[in-house]
């Protein structure tokens, strides 16, 4: 089958037909007509010959820095609904944390004829910066807020602030912090900034100094939560930069210290499912990742087309779950 016969079956010229599978304008009649001719001969349209005419790849890679996360499992989601929905195709490389590996990636995709990339931020260095200006392809980033760049990102600051005040109301006095590295902007940097300062404007300051850092996994929260243990004797809240994070200082809570588990709050920030799961109440803030993938995707495909000129960056809101 080809276009023209899509064409013919349909009653439409070869135009419609190119229109309709490039998601261009034609009546609804048209496109309804064609759309029985498609379903009648299970007519799919060859992407190679389509980039040859259009001089596209309809192919976008996607830097991610690791696979067993709620976050970005939901990102991918979303961008998979709008890359299907345009006829794109994804190709997923993962760093596992290393930011150099994101480096590596984004060089690969250039060379790849790629139409796009989007990245999933951790840490972003002026190396980053310069590749990406570098590269004749749009460059979208989730997760971290850079100036002059095409970005989505989350309200941590905020976010954070809001938990660690829901918190000092509760009658929190003597909580602890379990962070990311400040190097990473959004969970690190933002996050606990965020937390310091609500500890200020209460008057409790000196708490900001009861804090470790973590590697974004349970395993790591289990093990800062023995270390603040360690050095404290009075917690009664353990406020964590992640999700992962704050089910590995719940369980250790539970495991070691099950007299604790009823006094001692414990939050996270992402809305992961798991925390329904979990053995006590968490407080966390739900941020909408699903819908940040979709935005990010949308983004990427207006920018190939040409139809974004502007820089834009959006900032996506948050909610409080499980309050304790």
């Amino acid at each position: 089958m080809t276009i023209e016969d899509i064409a013919k079956m349909a009653g439409v010229s070869k135009a419609a037909v190119s229109r309709y599978f490039n998601n261009g304008y034609i009546s609804d009649e048209k496109r309804e007509a064609i759309r029985r001719a498609v379903e009648e001969t299970g007519y799919v349209p060859s992407m190679q010959a389509k980039g040859l005419r259009t001089k596209k790849s309809y192919t976008i890679g996607v830097i991610a820095p690791k696979m067993a996360s709620y976050s970005v499992g939901r990102m991918t989601d979303g961008m998979l609904g709008i890359f299907n929905e345009h006829n794109y195709n994804m190709i997923l490389a993962v760093t596992q944390n290393d930011y150099k590996k994101e480096l590596e990636y984004l060089k690969k995709f250039k060379d790849m004829g790629t139409d796009g990339v989007i990245l999933l931020s951790t840490v972003f260095t002026p190396e980053h910066k310069k590749i990406i200006k570098s590269m004749e392809i749009p460059v979208i980033i989730i997760g971290q807020k850079i100036k002059g760049m095409h970005c989505v990102y989350h309200d941590d600051y905020h976010a954070m602030y809001e938990i660690t005040k829901y918190m000092i109301h509760r009658g929190v006095q003597n909580p602890c912090y379990i962070g990311v590295i400040p190097e990473d902007k959004a969970a690190g940097k933002e996050r606990f900034m965020g937390f310091e300062d609500a500890l200020e404007v209460a008057g409790m300051k000196e708490m900001a100094q009861r804090a470790e850092l973590a590697d974004f996994s349970l395993e790591s929260g289990y093990k800062c939560a023995k270390a603040l243990y360690a050095r404290c004797t009075d917690i009664d809240a353990i406020i964590c930069a992640t999700d992962e994070i704050a089910l590995g200082a719940q369980k250790y809570v539970m495991t070691e210290h099950p007299e604790d588990v009823d006094k001692v709050m414990i939050s996270g920030i992402g809305g992961s499912t798991l925390i329904k799961l979990s053995g006590a109440p968490i407080l966390t803030a739900r941020y909408f990742f699903k819908q940040s993938g979709e935005y990010a995707a949308k983004m990427v495909i207006d920018c190939i087309n040409g139809h974004d000129k502007m820089i834009q960056d959006v900032m996506m809101g948050y909610e409080l779950l499980n309050q304790i």
